[in-house]
């Protein structure tokens, strides 16, 4: 059940629309919501300018929803803000839905100029306030948000919801430990777990040759597993050279794609601290992905040296990667939980972006 995905009627407008690039090389599918008015021509006045804001989907092919185990956060979202005043812009990623392009060569630097596309376009709808433009971003659309906001100065707010606040090196080294330790996984396990892949991913950012970054990679993992215990190893599927090299060959694969290694090269706070706009940071307390107490600080640290005029860093209890109220907190627990947004990250969001949106 998904209990929270807005059905019409609407209490507001809901246009499905399609607009272009610069260069006309992609089409973008999208959904505009923003409240009903009510004008009466015969004293001709004229309908309000809302506060627009554009939501920038998470790692991975997603549609305008954000559609994830059948929960649509994105809808989710733009219904609570559309009632509070806001018109809101979610679009599908490149080669998804009504969108054009490709999504598998992609990095996201690419990501980042199709949401400038979505700027572009919603500074032609005339019910917008032009100089109340916003960003939420989740996951990497929390990296995409302050990209996007060093370089069009009319971005005057963005909400980084789980965004990264570290390097990204080590920020997917504790997910790769946190996720292994939600399963289950044996503390002595999970610290390995975690040692392996930044081993693997340092040295697929050293080349684009994959025969020299399965070589360089067996050279260091062979190294690493003379001091490991040998019930470790066969746990971890390293207990003879078949077995470590069909599986450096299988993290070579996964990892040396380009937006991955666009992706592990990425540090965050370079654009954090280039931040003239307000905002808004959440993380949730069991987030096993991006892990909260390491990557607030790390925002909050960058955010004390850019030229925000106001910016608010905050923890919310018991909420994993996708905002919900869990239990388990490991991600297979995504598709399992009813709730798709909680409630609570709604109410604090909301609030925020009245109290610092004109």
């Amino acid at each position: 059940k998904r209990p929270q995905t807005p059905k019409p009627p609407y209490p507001y407008h809901s246009e499905d629309v399609e607009y272009t690039n610069a260069d006309k090389s992609i089409t973008y599918g999208a959904t505009v919501t923003y409240p009903e008015t009510v004008a009466d021509p015969r004293i001709r006045i004229k309908a309000p300018h809302y506060p627009a804001i554009i939501l920038i989907t998470g790692s991975g092919p997603q549609d305008r929803d954000e559609t994830i185990f059948g929960h649509k956060s994105f809808a989710v979202i733009a219904d609570y803000l559309t009632k509070k005043g806001f018109l809101v812009l979610r679009v599908d990623d490149r080669g998804i839905g009504k969108t054009t392009g490709n999504f598998a060569t992609s990095t996201t630097a690419d990501f980042a100029k199709d949401v400038e596309a979505g700027i572009d376009y919603l500074k032609t709808r005339v019910e917008i306030d032009k100089d109340n433009i916003g960003l939420i971003g989740h996951s990497e659309g929390g990296m995409i948000a302050p990209m996007v906001a060093t370089e069009r100065k009319e971005i005057k707010f963005i909400v980084l919801l789980a965004g990264p606040g570290i390097p990204i090196i080590d920020l997917m080294t504790e997910q790769a430990e946190a996720v292994s330790a939600s399963n289950g996984t044996l503390p002595a396990t999970v610290k390995a777990a975690g040692e392996l892949y930044r081993i693997a991913v340092l040295e697929i950012n050293k080349t684009t040759d994959k025969e020299l970054m399965k070589k360089n990679i067996g050279i260091k993992m062979t190294e690493w597993s003379k001091t490991a215990d040998t019930s470790l190893l066969r746990e971890l599927g390293f207990s003879d050279t078949a077995m470590l090299t069909k599986n450096i060959a299988l993290q070579v694969n996964a990892l040396s794609f380009p937006w991955f290694k666009y992706f592990l090269a990425f540090n965050p706070q370079v654009y954090l601290q280039k931040l003239s706009c307000k905002v808004l940071a959440l993380n949730g307390s069991k987030d096993v992905q991006v892990i909260a107490a390491s990557n607030l600080a790390g925002i909050k640290s960058s955010l004390k040296k850019s030229k925000s005029p106001q910016y608010d860093v905050i923890e919310l209890a018991e909420l994993n990667h996708l905002f919900q109220t869990c239990i388990k907190c490991s991600p297979d627990e995504y598709g399992e939980l009813e709730e798709s947004f909680s409630p609570k990250a709604l109410q604090v969001m909301g609030d925020w972006l009245q109290k610092n949106v004109k």
